[in-house]
C-alpha cells in the first residue's frame, strides 16, 4: 500500500526483467516529459517546492501522462512520507489505517503525501472522509483521475484541492521516451521511419503504451529485421482507442461529431462518426443522435434531413454492421450539407417557457367547442370564422389566450426551404395588417 522512494536495490538481473516502462520512470521531476506546464522550471509544481508550501490536489488526465509518478517524484523532492491507495481495491478501513499512521507521523514531525489512484471510483461518503485529516493537515491529499472532476468529485472535496491537468503525450515527448528507451536497451527500434511514425500514433498519447509497444517489437524482431508498417500492425495487433463509452471520452466525440455537423463540415463530421464506429460505439445510438441534430440543428431548413436520419436508423437496423454503418454515414453527411436552422428548436423553448410562466390561461372563447347549452350561452365558439370559408383560406384570428395577446416564437431563416415559409408568414401578417386583425 506504502511506497517507498529509497527501497533497496534489486539485483540486477531481476532489474532486467522489469518492464520497459517501469525501468524508464523519471528518477526527479525535471526528467518528466511532456508535462512542462507542471514539470517543467517554471512549472506549477516547480513553484509549488520552491515555496515550501504544498496544498492538496487533484490530477486529471488520460492513462500513461505519469500523474502516478509525478505524485512519488513530488512527495520525494519536498521531503514528505508518500503513502498510495487505489480507489479500486480499498475501503473504508484501509483509509482509517492510512489515516491513522499519517497522524503518527504528524505527531513525529513529518507530513504524509496520500496519493489515491482512480480516486472517483470511492463513492460520495468515502470522498467526505478525506475532508476532515486534509483540513487539519495530517494529509496533503493527491487524487489521480481520468474523469472529469467537477462531474465525478464531491464540491466540497474540490474546494480543498487544486485541479491540475495532465496532458496527452504528443509526438514530440513520445519520440523522446523511445530515444530514453533505445538508450536504455543499447540497439536501435528495428522500425523504418513509416512504422517509427504509426508506433507513435498507435499510443495514442500514453507514454506507458509506446514503451510496451517498443518492448514487443524489440521482443518480436529476428537478428537484423526492421519492421515496416505492415509488420507492425501485424505484431502488435493495433491497440484499442482510448474510449470509454460511458465516460468522457464518449461525450468528447459525440459533442464533436455533433458540433462538426452544425459547422457544415463534412469532412470533420465523418471522421468522429467514423471514430466512434472504431471505438465500438453502438450504432443505433448514433443513428439516434443523428436524428436529434436533423430536428435541433437543420429543421425546416430542409424537412428531408429527418426523413432521411429516420431511414438511415431503420437500414441500420435492417442490414446491421458493417453494410448499415454506410446509411448512418450516408445521413451524417446529408446533415452536415444541409441548410442549418435551429428557428424550430428555439420557438419550442420559447413556446415551453411562455406555457410556464403564463399558468392555466382560457384560449379565445372564439375557437372553443360548445357542445352544451349552457357553453353557448357563455360564448363558447360565437364569432369562430371558418378558414375555408375565408378569402384565401385565411381568417386571420387570434389565437392566443386574451391576456397574452398575439405572441411571435417562430422567426424562420432566409435559408433553405425556410425561405418559403418566411414568405407565407410574410403574407399572412400583410393579410392580418389589412383585415384589421390583431
Amino acid at each position: 500500500m506504502s511506497g517507498d522512494l529509497f527501497a533497496p536495490q534489486v539485483p540486477e538481473e531481476v532489474a532486467r526483467r522489469r518492464p520497459l516502462a517501469d525501468r524508464l520512470r523519471p528518477k526527479s521531476l525535471g526528467e518528466v516529459t511532456g508535462q512542462k506546464h507542471l514539470t517543467g522550471e517554471d512549472g506549477v509544481l516547480r513553484r509549488m517546492i520552491s515555496s515550501g508550501s504544498l496544498g492538496s490536489m487533484i490530477f486529471w488526465g488520460p492513462p500513461g501522462t505519469g500523474k502516478t509518478t509525478v505524485a512519488r517524484l513530488l512527495s520525494g523532492e519536498a521531503g514528505l512520507a508518500f503513502e498510495q491507495i487505489s480507489a479500486i481495491f480499498s475501503g473504508v478501513a484501509d483509509l482509517k489505517k492510512v489515516f491513522e499512521a499519517a497522524r503518527m507521523r504528524r505527531m513525529e514531525g513529518r507530513q504524509t503525501l496520500l496519493f489515491v489512484d482512480e480516486i472517483h471510483r470511492f463513492n460520495r461518503a468515502q470522498q467526505d472522509s478525506f475532508l476532515p485529516v486534509m483540513e487539519d493537515g495530517t494529509i496533503i491529499l493527491v487524487g489521480a483521475t481520468t474523469e472529469n472532476p467537477s462531474f465525478e468529485l464531491n464540491a466540497a472535496l474540490l474546494s480543498r484541492a487544486r485541479v491540475l491537468t495532465f496532458q496527452p503525450h504528443d509526438e514530440e515527448s513520445l519520440e523522446e521516451l523511445l530515444k530514453r528507451a533505445e538508450q536504455a536497451e543499447g540497439k536501435p527500434l528495428p522500425l523504418d521511419p513509416d512504422a517509427r511514425a504509426s508506433l507513435l500514433r498507435m499510443a495514442d498519447g500514453d507514454g506507458r503504451a509506446v514503451l510496451t509497444l517498443a518492448e514487443e517489437v524489440w521482443r518480436a524482431a529476428r537478428a537484423d529485421e526492421v519492421f515496416d508498417t505492415e509488420g507492425l500492425t501485424r505484431i502488435v495487433q493495433r491497440r484499442a482507442p482510448v474510449y470509454d463509452k460511458g465516460q468522457d471520452g464518449h461525450y468528447n466525440l459525440i459533442s464533436a461529431l455533433h458540433k462538426s455537423v452544425r459547422g457544415s463540415d463534412p469532412d470533420a463530421a465523418l471522421y468522429y462518426l467514423a471514430r466512434m464506429f472504431d471505438a465500438g460505439e453502438d450504432p443505433l445510438y448514433l443513428g439516434r443522435r443523428l436524428v436529434r441534430m436533423a430536428v435541433e440543428d437543420i429543421g425546416l431548413a430542409d424537412p428531408q434531413a429527418l426523413v432521411i436520419c429516420n431511414a438511415a436508423k431503420d437500414a441500420y437496423d435492417y442490414l446491421g454492421s458493417p453494410e448499415g454503418e454506410l446509411a448512418l454515414a450516408e445521413a451524417c453527411v446529408y446533415l452536415a450539407t444541409a441548410p442549418k436552422s435551429n428557428g424550430v428548436y428555439t420557438a419550442f423553448k420559447a413556446a415551453m417557457r411562455a406555457a410556464k410562466e403564463n399558468g392555466s390561461l382560457l384560449p379565445p372563447k372564439h375557437i372553443l367547442n360548445a357542445p352544451t347549452k349552457l357553453m353557448k350561452g357563455e360564448g363558447y365558439g360565437q364569432g369562430y370564422r371558418y378558414d375555408h370559408d375565408e378569402p384565401d383560406a385565411f381568417s386571420g384570428q387570434n389565437y392566443f389566450p386574451e391576456k397574452m395577446g398575439r405572441q411571435v416564437y417562430y422567426d424562420p431563416p432566409e435559408r433553405g426551404f425556410e425561405r418559403e415559409i418566411r414568405k407565407r408568414l410574410d403574407w399572412w401578417a400583410k393579410l392580418r395588417k389589412e383585415r384589421g386583425e390583431p
